[in-house]
Parts: structure tokens; C-alpha cells; sequence
């Protein structure tokens, strides 16, 4: 086979051998963590590190587990798609350690100790004495984290392959890949390079996070948190530079208009002579019969079988913007930019603006942003307002955070923590935004493989910088924000099965061997599980990641914050609130799957499911615990009466 357009040269193998050197870290943590679990309770340790975590370890762990893959992967595909707005999406982010950590830490860690409570369905389990409502909970965890993992697989194999993608080594194994799973109609149609990485990135995280539990992830967690903002705090600078200061940036984007998107069908002057690849990421100065020339850029591989001069149709780019073209063709002529080569030519276009934006200069750089589907545009004040509380309030509602709310010293430890968090999100997410704003001037034309853009931009800025082993450690940012949210996640999907139904369900005196074999198995087994949905993955990882967040806090805030506060909560009210915020924040979705053909929520009323199940919850939990029996005496007093030394 034939591939008439190599990769640039972004990468190098110094990049690949920084790489390892970070993922050998990584590992080198989990081999302590399990030396050092060995002489102490195993489900506390394994599961929350023995509830002895420091302002460092536990301000981290909240602040990496929160950072997911959608920090990194997803919302700079958002930046880049929709330009200065993002600024006003994300901006109550800011505020979610003031939330989470204010609202429920220390009430969650109290009740957590008294009761010997390890995971959250433990906690309500107990709070509400019902073993039905308990495994409601687990089911709901086990729900929504499966699908946000398979969606942060994707994301670490789309991170990997980037840096990976210019390696002799990688791309023979590709080679063999290809060759290997041929045969498998599970496989057909995936990218081996993306295969080959997403066993690589799978066996590493599953492997580590299984053999050192908690405190591994933690330990790992403060590692991954530490590259997230050296990563992002090196990009900043070297992306202003590229594009000659932030002024240079806003001034070139408000010229802009967004590009037209569709397929187009390549083919070759003659006959190819074998299967001939013409690769994604190429340019092709387009010149159709009777139209003027017109700048594409490939966004998947074109195939031309043997014998034929035609490829399959295939999706691209079309830059539209006269000042933005002009840049690129200089580019192009310059050798900075892949382009097809002259063999080449475009048959057919086919593409569709923007509806939003289309013919607005300036979109980029003013509300409510650039949109392919909607003509209200990407962020209308109404959806404004509902992101405010979706990423403030919907963050205090995430399991997976709850638990770190179980781990920690004392009260001192939570007070600094909330300070250092909101600091730690401040160095991330408003650099963030202007990093990718500027990716858009330097890497143009990615708006079908926006998710990609992350490990694009560190490989670009490492080679402009004249230092391609930079890379590694560029990379290994978006790559620990999605390991420490994998990991995290793993412990708490394995702890709910472990714990919640089977110990406290199945075989309550189970012995610790007993508990410490599935704890390992289940660790596996959801991460393996999790990696062969990845195979086959959603397109994009940010609507995955909003869906289950925005899910799990209509699910689990107003039973939680309410059950931890208000004594009158009874087992009916908290379930109510539960199913009533899961079934109608999922009918928004169904909703919007049928009005938009697409994966997509419809926006009652202009605002996002967010508020509609919060509302739902919360309304539920207290009109169904009003109109039903108040809980036992007994359970109030345990909960919410000052308990007295020996009782």
C-alpha cells in the first residue's frame, strides 16, 4: 500500500522516551502504594487511603479528578469550534470548590466517620436505612460512569496517537495492527493507530489503578495535577508567541468567518498502481470545473483502491475567510503546512456553512459564538445562565468528587483546600481559553477532529519552539487529566459493585481475602469493559462528558445536600428525587435525539436539562417526603443529634 502524503514531522522520539518517562512514574507510585497498603484495613485503604489526606493530596486529587478529559480534550475542541465565548461557558467553574467542598465536605466526612462509610451509596444507604435505595444508587453510578469512561478512553488513545503518530516504531506496530485485527467485524473500520493506543493507554491505567487502589490514584492524582499546570503554563507563552501576541490573536479571529463543512471526492490523474492512502490533515488547493479555486483541507483518509483513480467520499474542511486562505496558501507555498501532492485533484464539493455565523465577521470573538446548528448560535444568554449552574452546581453532585469529600484530615485541611483548588482552576481554564483561541490561527481547519486538538497544539508549539522532546511532557497534560479521571472513576464504579452489592448485599461476611480478589477483578473487568466500548467510540467527547454530569448531579445533589441537612428526607422522598431527576433529564436528551437527529439535549424553555432535572429532583425529594411518613426517631437522632462520647 501506498501512502503518497507522510505525516509532518511534529514529533520525534526524544518526545516518545519524555513520555514513558512520566507513564514509568506513574506506575512506580501504584508498586509504593500497594507496599504501603499491605498493613492496614484493605477495603479503607484500597478505596479511601484510610480518610487521612493532606491539604496537597486531597486539594489535587479534587482538583485532577474534576479536570477529566473534557478539560483538556473536550473543551479546548469547544475554544477552538467556537472562539472567545467559551470564556462565559466556563466561567463558573471557578466557583465549584466553593460549592462542592463548602456545601458537602465537612458534613459528608462527619457522617462518613460515624457510620464507617465507604462509598456514597454507603451513605445514603445508611442515611436512609433502605438497602432498595442503595443499589438505586450504585445502578445510577454504574450508569453514567461507564459511559463518561468510554468517552475518556477515547480521549487518552486520540492524545497518544498525536504524539505517537511521526515514530518509525509506531507506525511498523500500526502496520501489524492493521494486519491483526483485519479479520475481527468489531474492528472493521477502526483506525489501527487509534486501536494500537487505546491498548497502550488502557493496560497502563487499568494496571496501576487496580494494583495500588486509592492512594495510587491520589499519589498519582498530585503527580498528574502538577503536569496539568506546568503543561498548560508552558503552552501559554509559546501560543502567544506564534501568533504574535494575544492583540495579533483577537484582531485575526474577528476578520474571521467559520469555515464551510462537507465531503468531497478525490482522485488521481491515473490509475493508481496499488491501494494508494492519501492521508487526513493535507491540503488541497480545489479547482472544480466552472467554479473558482477554493481551499480544502482533508479531515479522514482517502483510499484509492489498485486500478482505480477514485476515492471514496470523504469529510472535509473549507476555509472561506479571503485573509485567512491567503495565510494558508503562504503557508503551503512556504512547506510549513501537508499538502496533497500534485496527482491529486478534487472531483466534487459538497459542503454546508455555519448556521450561525456564516457571514458574521467577528463571531469568533463576540456572543453568542459561531454554531453548525443552531441560528441562535452556540451560547445564548439563556444557555449562559444554565452553564453557570450546570459547572457550579452539577460539579458538588459528581460521586466521584463525594468520595474524595470522605478522605480528608479535618476541617483545616477542607478550608485551605477550597483556596487552593479555586487558585489551582484559575492557572488552568482561563489559559485554556486563550491557548485555543490562538490554535485556530496556527492549526486551521480541525473543526472535524476538534477533539484531537489538544495534543495537536502541544506537538505544533514543541517543534515551533525548536525543542520536539517538549512534546512529551506537553502531551502528558491532556494525558493525566484523562488518567485521573479514569482512575477515579474505576475505584468508584469497582467500590460500588464490591461494597454495595455484593458485601452489603450478597455476603456481608465476606472475608478480606475474599473482598481484595474482587476488588482486583472488578478494577479489571470495568476497565477492560470500558476499553472495548472505546473501540467503536462517540464522536464528541465534550456533549458525552456534559450528558453524564449533568445527569449524575440531577441524580445524586438533592438527595445528598437534602438527606445531609433536613431531617425530615424520608427513603420515599429521596428516591422520588433520584428516578424523577434521572427520567426527566434523560427525556430532554430523547427529546432532543428526535427533534435534531443527532446526540443533542432539547433546551425547554431555552435552558438546559441541568436545571430541569435539579428543579425536578429537588421538588420531588421534598413534596414526596412531606406527603409520606417522617423517618424514624431513632435514624434522626443518630444523624442529626450531637453524639456523646460512648454512645
Amino acid at each position: 500500500m501506498t501512502d503518497l502524503t507522510p505525516a509532518p514531522s511534529y514529533g520525534s522520539n526524544a518526545a516518545l522516551f519524555t513520555f514513558l518517562i512520566y507513564t514509568l512514574g506513574v506506575l512506580f507510585l501504584a508498586w509504593m502504594s500497594n507496599r504501603l497498603r499491605r498493613t492496614k484495613s484493605f477495603l479503607s485503604e484500597y478505596f479511601l487511603g484510610s480518610r487521612s489526606l493532606g491539604v496537597w493530596a486531597f486539594a489535587l486529587t479534587f482538583a485532577a479528578t474534576s479536570a477529566s478529559g473534557g478539560s483538556f480534550t473536550g473543551f479546548p475542541s469547544k475554544i477552538y469550534t467556537h472562539g472567545w465565548i467559551l470564556g462565559l461557558w466556563i466561567g463558573s467553574y471557578i466557583v465549584v470548590p466553593i460549592c462542592g467542598m463548602g456545601l458537602l465536605g465537612k458534613r459528608i466526612n462527619q457522617l462518613a466517620r460515624r457510620t464507617g462509610a465507604i462509598t456514597i451509596p454507603d451513605v445514603l444507604r445508611d442515611r436512609f436505612q433502605s438497602a432498595g435505595f442503595g443499589l438505586l444508587c450504585t445502578g445510577m453510578i454504574i450508569f453514567f460512569m461507564s459511559v463518561n469512561l468510554v468517552a475518556q478512553f477515547k480521549s487518552g488513545s486520540l492524545i497518544l496517537k498525536t504524539l505517537l503518530l511521526d515514530v518509525p516504531f509506531f507506525r511498523s506496530s500500526v502496520l501489524w495492527v492493521a494486519d491483526a485485527t483485519q479479520h475481527f467485524s468489531y474492528t472493521q473500520g477502526v483506525d489501527p493507530g487509534y486501536l494500537l493506543c487505546l491498548l497502550t493507554f488502557a493496560v497502563a491505567v487499568i494496571l496501576y489503578t487496580t494494583y495500588g487502589g486509592f492512594h495510587a490514584v491520589v499519589w498519582t492524582d498530585v503527580m498528574q495535577g502538577v503536569v496539568m499546570v506546568a503543561g498548560v503554563v508552558i503552552m501559554l507563552p509559546l501560543a502567544l508567541v506564534a501568533v504574535g501576541g494575544l492583540e495579533s490573536a483577537t484582531q485575526r479571529m474577528g476578520r474571521m468567518v467559520p469555515p464551510q463543512l462537507g465531503v468531497a471526492d478525490l482522485e488521481l490523474a491515473a490509475p493508481a498502481s496499488q491501494d494508494t492512502i492519501i492521508r487526513s490533515g493535507v491540503w488541497l488547493n480545489a479547482s472544480v470545473e466552472g467554479e473558482a479555486p477554493r481551499l480544502l483541507r482533508t479531515s479522514q483518509e482517502a483510499v484509492i483502491p489498485q486500478g482505480s483513480t477514485r476515492a471514496t467520499e470523504i469529510q472535509v474542511v473549507e476555509i472561506v475567510s479571503e485573509e485567512e486562505a491567503a495565510s494558508i496558501r503562504d503557508r503551503l507555498a512556504a512547506g510549513t503546512l501537508p499538502r496533497a501532492p500534485p496527482s491529486v485533484s478534487v472531483r466534487r464539493i459538497a459542503t454546508e456553512p455555519y448556521r450561525y455565523g456564516a457571514d458574521r465577521p467577528g463571531t469568533y470573538v463576540s456572543g453568542p459564538g459561531p454554531d453548525r446548528y443552531s441560528d441562535l448560535g452556540f451560547l445564548p444568554l439563556s444557555l449562559a445562565f444554565s452553564f453557570f449552574f450546570m459547572w457550579a452546581i452539577s460539579g458538588t453532585g459528581q460521586p466521584s468528587t463525594m468520595v474524595r469529600l470522605m478522605a480528608f484530615k479535618g476541617s483545616g485541611t477542607l478550608k485551605r483546600s477550597i483556596f487552593t483548588v479555586a487558585i489551582y482552576y484559575s492557572l488552568i481554564y482561563f489559559p485554556l481559553i486563550i491557548i485555543f483561541c490562538c490554535a485556530r490561527i496556527f492549526l486551521p481547519g480541525m473543526e472535524l477532529e476538534s477533539d484531537r486538538i489538544m495534543p495537536a497544539t502541544a506537538v505544533f508549539l514543541s517543534s515551533f519552539a525548536g525543542a520536539p522532546w517538549m512534546a512529551g511532557i506537553l502531551v502528558a497534560a491532556p494525558f493525566a487529566a484523562v488518567m485521573s479521571t479514569v482512575d477515579s472513576f474505576l475505584l468508584v464504579i469497582s467500590s460500588a459493585l464490591v461494597r454495595d452489592v455484593y458485601q452489603r448485599n450478597i455476603n456481608p461476611q465476606a472475608p478480606e481475602r475474599t473482598i481484595k480478589r474482587m476488588s482486583y477483578v472488578f478494577t479489571f473487568v470495568v476497565g477492560f469493559a470500558a476499553m472495548l466500548g472505546a473501540v467503536n467510540p462517540p464522536l464528541f467527547l465534550q456533549d458525552i462528558i456534559v450528558y453524564t454530569g449533568s445527569g449524575l448531579a440531577s441524580c445524586f445533589l438533592a438527595p445528598v445536600a437534602l438527606g445531609l441537612y433536613w431531617p425530615r428526607v424520608n427513603t420515599w422522598g429521596a428516591m422520588a428525587g433520584m428516578v424523577g431527576g434521572f427520567l426527566f433529564h434523560l427525556s430532554l436528551y430523547g427529546a432532543g435525539y428526535f427533534a435534531y437527529g443527532r446526540f443533542s439535549s432539547y433546551r425547554l424553555l431555552g435552558l438546559d436539562p441541568i436545571i430541569w432535572g435539579l428543579a425536578v429532583s429537588f421538588f420531588l425529594v421534598i413534596a414526596v417526603s412531606k406527603a409520606t411518613p417522617p423517618p424514624p426517631r431513632h435514624l434522626i437522632r443518630r444523624y442529626f443529634f450531637k453524639q456523646q462520647p460512648g454512645s
